[in-house]
């Protein structure tokens, strides 16, 4: 088979590979849509010691598809079947799993390989984390679910609710998604980003009040005018950006929420006003990967219609253009780039 395979960073090869059988447990599916991502991204400038363990192996995480053989021993599914499969799947027993936190597992498995034209899922994610798909679920929307189960854990710990004023920050995929749920919990939404290609884009798109960053004085305080003076009931980074943690946490109201989704790298810190955080009684959240219950949560919302993300996919390509891919999206020309082995 054709995929894009992945030897280490900035290494990607568009290569012929076998074509894999199920092994006892495991099934294959044909991936008919897979969508780029900004970890992809990160991932093939410096690689991921814990998501991609060994090299080489078929890149990419967001997928969906159909079932084409079923190994011996696996339950649940049958050749034929549509479906999404997350990219990992918790173990089910170690202290954190037990706690009901699932996404913080001890020892999560992680699986790759959507840039391929199959891939085998194993034994563990074929139990715990793929779901059936309805026959008429376009693939392309359905491919969402792992992208909108993260978003979705992050909405819901934060508590976001009708009524209440989100700002997000970042108006890249995740932020929109992030602003797409929001708004169908009736909250009014925010959406902070610099001008550019994608900013046009999601302008177009109407999924929030969009805000250019580049014509404000000063980013808290544009937040506050728009909020008459109180501040955001909740904030979200979704830049992974230090200085934007530290304008998440300025620009929230008292009793407000500020929820950091956007990944920092290792190493760096931000400056917190703790007079504030505390007489302001501030709740500051961290927000990282999906459960099993939330990908099953987030199929139910795009199979329903409550939650249509389909115009952040920005362009189609095939396996072979898949580097090309990533490149538009490190350069900020695509949201989401739907793959179509």
């Amino acid at each position: 088979m054709r995929a894009a395979v992945f030897y280490g960073p900035n290494d990607l090869r568009y290569e012929r590979v076998p074509t894999p059988a199920p092994s006892r447990g495991e099934v294959v599916v044909r991936v008919e849509a897979a969508l780029t991502c900004g970890t992809d991204v990160k991932t093939l400038r410096r690689g991921h010691p814990v998501m991609i363990p060994h090299v080489p192996t078929v890149f990419g995480h967001e997928l969906a598809g159909t079932v084409i053989a079923v190994g011996e021993g696996a339950r649940g599914l049958r050749e034929g079947d549509r479906v999404v499969a997350a990219n990992s799947a918790p173990c089910g027993w170690c202290a954190l799993c037990r706690a009901g936190r699932p996404n913080l597992c001890e020892d999560l498995l992680f699986v790759n390989g959507a840039y391929g034209e199959y891939i085998a899922l194993p034994p563990r994610l074929v139990e715990k984390n793929v779901v059936r798909l309805m026959q008429g679920t376009p693939a392309a929307r359905a491919a969402f679910a792992e992208p909108l189960a993260c978003a979705l854990l992050g909405v819901e710990r934060a508590r976001v609710e009708a009524g209440q004023t989100v700002a997000i920050f970042g108006h890249g995929p995740l932020g929109c998604l992030i602003a797409l749920l929001a708004t169908a919990r009736k909250a009014r939404v925010i959406l902070l980003g610099k001008r550019g290609w994608r900013f046009e884009r999601v302008r177009e798109l109407g999924l929030a009040e969009i805000v250019d960053t580049l014509e404000l004085p000063d980013i808290v305080d544009g937040v506050r005018v728009l909020t008459a003076g109180r501040g955001a009931d909740v904030t979200v980074d979704a830049t992974g950006r230090p200085e934007v943690w530290e304008q998440a946490i300025a620009a929230v109201g008292k009793g407000g929420t500020v929820l950091f989704f956007g990944g920092c790298a290792p190493g760096t810190a931000v400056r917190l006003d703790t007079r504030r955080a505390h007489y302001d009684e501030l709740t500051l959240l961290g927000a990282f990967h999906h459960t099993p219950e939330l990908i099953r949560k987030a199929v139910d919302l795009l199979e329903s219609e409550m939650v249509v993300p389909d115009g952040l996919i920005t362009h189609r390509m095939g396996l072979a253009e898949v580097r090309l891919a990533l490149e538009l999206m490190a350069r900020g020309d695509a949201l989401k780039v739907l793959i179509e082995p």
